[in-house]
């Protein structure tokens, strides 16, 4: 069965709480399971929260602050251990290479497991699987930073009353979809964009510190599920400005423009003691599709085809 949603396994920024772990999370998109930004304690979140290391494909880094990359030598040292039976790819800033093989190699340990690293240095598709593309968009903070696009290729959803009005039915509705085009006694040829209709493939991003830019403008469009950091509130936005972050006002307007469906606000700062503060502020700016304020260990479906 596929599985498509969030696991969320920090949500603090710069230093961990009582309540919220450093900031982390995993998207697992059917096979695949991509982890995002693996700040201190991602490891013992992940064995709470259920994730395994054999669940991680891909690991993506957006900048190498410590609340967002200090987890990776636990975890690749997990993925070793553990013997994951496939290869595991690494997305990071290319500018970051020193900081991530410090990490990857931190201590002693035996490595039984191909990291395939393949640094980000622009714009652009970092992969194209059969399931989805993966993209990068650079964004606006104090070092260099990336925020992460996943995009589903469009499909066919087919249309019960035209394949009716065609004598279409059973196995030939396979045949036709595998082919493109049918034979029928009838009408002759048939081909499938006239018996169905374009089915929209989800789309996913994950943006973290920054600033409004055009980076996280284009990888917002669209989403079905945006995982969005909200480091301050409003009457703090001076603050977010001087160190590259959004206010939960900023990002609710940035989603609320880009037509997202649901919001996933993150990567809160520890002077908030009021969480719910940051939905009311998103609210306010505009945003009025279905929002959730994360928190530890929270698991969040991506949202069903419309």
């Amino acid at each position: 069965m596929s599985v498509r949603e969030l696991v969320v396994l920090g949500t603090a920024s710069q230093v961990p709480t009582r309540q919220r772990n450093h900031h982390g999370c995993v998207l697992l998109w059917d096979g695949d399971g991509i982890l995002f930004d693996p700040g201190e304690g991602t490891q013992r979140q992940m064995l709470l929260a259920g994730v395994a290391a054999h669940d991680l494909t891909r690991l993506c880094v957006t900048h190498f602050h410590g609340d967002h990359s200090l987890g990776l030598a636990g975890v690749i040292q997990r993925i070793n251990l553990d013997r994951v039976p496939h290869p595991v790819t690494a997305h990071y800033p290319e500018s970051g290479r020193r900081f991530f093989e410090r990490l990857r190699h931190a201590t002693a340990y035996r490595e039984t497991v191909q990291i395939a690293e393949e640094p980000v240095t622009a714009d652009g598709v970092l992969a194209e699987t059969g399931a989805f593309t993966l993209e990068a968009r650079r964004l606006s903070h104090p070092v260099e930073a990336f925020g992460y696009r996943l995009t589903e290729p469009d499909g066919r959803r087919m249309l019960p009353k035209r394949l009716a009005a065609y004598g279409i039915e059973g196995p030939a509705v396979g045949l036709l979809q595998r082919h493109g085009t049918l034979e029928t006694a009838e009408h002759g040829t048939v081909g499938l964009e006239q018996v169905s209709e374009v089915r929209r493939g989800q789309r996913f991003a994950f943006v973290m510190d920054t600033r409004l830019c055009e980076g996280a403008e284009a990888l917002a469009e669209g989403c079905d599920l945006l995982v969005i950091e909200s480091t301050f509130l409003d009457e703090d936005r001076h603050l977010a400005r001087e160190h590259g972050h959004l206010t939960a006002g900023q990002a609710g307007r940035l989603a609320a423009a880009a037509g997202v469906r649901h919001l996933v606000l993150t990567h809160f700062s520890q002077r908030y003691t009021d969480a719910s503060a940051f939905e009311r502020e998103a609210r306010a700016a505009g945003f009025g599709a279905e929002l959730t304020v994360a928190r530890d260990l929270l698991r969040v479906p991506v949202p069903k085809r419309r």
